[in-house]
């Protein structure tokens, strides 16, 4: 994984970035030695989010499979809900 620091992409900008992209999928941005951010092609970002996605689904299938669910009315399930706070 490439890396690059923040002052260099606060000197180089965007170019920055683009040219450690080409060379890998994503550019780990580094804030006074210690890796902080990553930036990442849009497309792999939005199938990254699409597997967290489903695997959400996944897991509120199996919680609803073992019985972990509440079956309830929306008047029900506001009331449980403001009743909490």
């Amino acid at each position: 994984m490439n890396s690059i620091t923040a002052n260099e992409l606060k000197l180089k900008g965007v170019t920055a970035v683009e040219s450690c992209l080409e060379g890998g999928d994503e550019v780990v941005i580094s804030v006074r030695g210690k890796s902080k951010y990553v930036v990442m092609d849009l497309a792999k970002y939005e199938k990254l989010r699409e597997y967290e996605l489903e695997i959400a689904l996944m897991e509120a299938k199996a919680d609803v499979a073992a019985g972990r669910g509440v079956s309830e009315s929306v008047a029900d399930h506001m009331k449980r809900m403001t009743d909490g706070l």
